[in-house]
């Protein structure tokens, strides 16, 4: 993990929320994005963590938000909280990146990494890239490498998920060109 070039406490590592059980216990997808979180964390001392994650049918039914089940598995294994900002309790990629917006901005952190999985990637950055476009804000992608044999849920169908929802975007995006 490299070391990123940042003064204390102006970089955030954002852990994008993904499925948990209905007990809370975290599927596949979010323990790899929490350890390559958390590797990144251990080379960044200064940085903080942005845990993002609400309720919602897709991921996650319990009582408590995703991002409570992330700040259980990183305090696990010796995350401070003084190291976690606020949680982003959203229900969808669109509100990962507009409730991390504000937190982010708020606090004046100049870079944000985000931390998602290999399919999810390209829509991240391009919901992430349209929401903090008019900010300061260096942002920074990186995608765990999804173990397929671990998955508790079918890649395939999250692979054409993905494409589906980046496709929508795109088409959004260009209609609003047209009317604008």
């Amino acid at each position: 993990m490299a070391r990123l070039d940042s003064p204390r406490h102006a970089t955030a590592i954002a852990i994008l929320g993904s499925p948990n059980d209905a007990e809370g216990r975290l599927h596949s997808i979010a323990v790899e994005r929490c350890e390559y979180a958390l590797a990144l964390a251990e080379c960044n001392p200064d940085a903080w963590l942005l845990l993002t994650g609400g309720y919602g049918e897709h991921f996650n039914v319990t009582l408590l938000p995703h991002a409570e089940y992330l700040r259980r598995w990183l305090h696990g294994r010796g995350v401070s909280e003084s190291r976690l900002l606020p949680f982003a309790e959203s229900r969808n990629t669109l509100e990962d990146a507009s409730l991390s917006r504000a937190l982010v901005v708020d606090r004046g952190i100049r870079t944000l990494v985000v931390v998602t999985s290999d399919y999810h990637v390209e829509r991240a950055r391009f919901v992430f890239e349209r929401e903090f476009a008019d900010t300061d804000v260096t942002l920074v992608f990186t995608a765990t490498r999804t173990r397929e044999a671990d998955c508790q849920l079918d890649v395939a169908e999250l692979k054409a998920h993905e494409k589906r929802a980046l496709e929508q975007l795109r088409q959004k995006v260009d209609q609003s060109r047209h009317i604008g």
